[in-house]
């Protein structure tokens, strides 16, 4: 791990809660917002459709494969795209993909898996797909499993997903937006440029926004 990479935060924790080491998404506005994703803790990245989940997604896992560290993606339902990812800097010889079928349960047995294995710097719990009356009935126990198992690890949990599920068990809740599509063509043949996204910390709680900006790949 690069020392100079990493910066400390309390993430607007109690004074004698734990320090904990963040890494920098990559993204500068929204570093400076929250200074990165904060290691042996779950994070949860929130947000529609075409609201900039996937685009923090690779700038998590292209800022930890950038450290030399393997990561691992568990896709619960053959969402991950490994040529966009490439595109935005992941290194998949370092990348750990698991495919999960459509089956929820599995991809909950699978992180657990790695959460317990340990070396992973960053793993990602994509339920982004899952409906509403699955991940409304996930027992709470998981996630304090989870939090147990990196809490003393340099290991990032980030979920994907369209609503909070980890809740208290969180340390880092980040609600994206779409703000703007920008398009350029002739009126009857148009091509995405790029998107307009804007970030709120929902915990820890921040006065401000960060506003970035997601190009379609060419």
């Amino acid at each position: 791990m690069n020392p100079n990479a990493a910066r400390v935060t309390t993430l607007g924790l109690r004074p004698d809660a734990k320090i904990r080491e963040c890494l920098p998404t990559g993204i500068a506005p929204l570093d400076a917002l929250v200074e990165g994703f904060p290691r042996g803790a779950i994070s949860e990245i929130l947000g529609p459709e075409s609201s900039g989940r996937t685009t923090l997604v690779h700038s998590l896992l292209a800022a930890s494969t950038a450290q030399l560290e393997i990561c691992a993606y568990v896709d619960t339902d053959d969402s991950f795209d490994p040529v966009s990812a490439a595109a935005a800097g992941v290194a998949l010889s370092q990348l750990v993909w698991i495919r999960c079928g459509h089956n929820a349960g599995h991809a909950f047995k699978a992180a657990d898996y790695l959460l317990h294995a340990g070396g992973f710097g960053a793993i990602v719990l994509d339920l982004c797909q899952v409906p509403p009356g699955i991940s409304n009935r996930i027992p709470i126990s998981y996630w304090y499993r989870f939090r147990r198992a990196i809490e003393n690890t340099p290991t990032i949990l980030a979920l994907a997903e369209k609503e909070p599920l980890a809740r208290s068990c969180a340390s880092l809740m980040l609600d994206l937006e779409r703000k703007k599509t920008i398009w350029t063509g002739a009126p009857d043949f148009s091509l995405l440029r790029e998107v307009e996204l804007e970030a709120a910390s929902r915990k820890p709680v921040r006065p401000v926004t960060a506003q970035f900006k997601a190009k379609a790949l060419v």
